[in-house]
């Protein structure tokens, strides 16, 4: 009679345990499609696309270094975001080097890595060009000989 009593009560935590890690796995996915898909802040961001990558050893996702200058000669500030879309990825891999302007969203707790590094996420760019554009080169002057008195 003790046996029996014993097998129910663990039929029933197993039960219990299985319902509560499909609560747990249930709250995490609906936690992650929420900070994904519900937007904390818009904006747009300018400077010089300094660096681009694919980074990460099981989840692969596109980071970025963006340079804010706000006065020449200062030390800029660095913006870094990551991009979920493959096609804003292969333009910004193309722009490296260029200042562009990005449209980005922020989306805060998102709970794993596997999404990008950071909470900005560019969803569009515009090219904005070369910031240091080539300029024809203008010769310059030989010096004259020097004369002796």
């Amino acid at each position: 009679m003790a046996a029996a009593a014993w097998s129910t009560l663990g039929g029933r935590l197993r039960r219990a345990l299985w319902i509560l890690l499909a609560a747990l796995a249930i709250g995490a996915a609906s936690w992650a499609w929420l900070a994904l898909h519900i937007t904390y802040s818009q904006g747009e961001r300018a400077g010089l696309l300094q660096k681009f990558s694919r980074k990460g050893w099981l989840c692969k996702t596109y980071e970025g270094e963006l340079a804010l200058y706000v006065v020449a000669g200062v030390q800029p500030t660095i913006w870094n975001f990551s991009v979920r879309d493959e096609a804003v990825a292969q333009q910004l891999a193309a722009a490296v080097g260029q200042r562009v302007q990005l449209r980005y969203a922020e989306h805060r707790g998102v709970p794993t890595s596997c999404f990008g590094e950071t909470p900005y996420f560019v969803e569009r760019l515009n090219a904005v060009g070369d910031p240091y554009p080539a300029q024809p080169l203008t010769p310059v002057p030989a010096p004259a000989p020097a004369t002796r008195p």
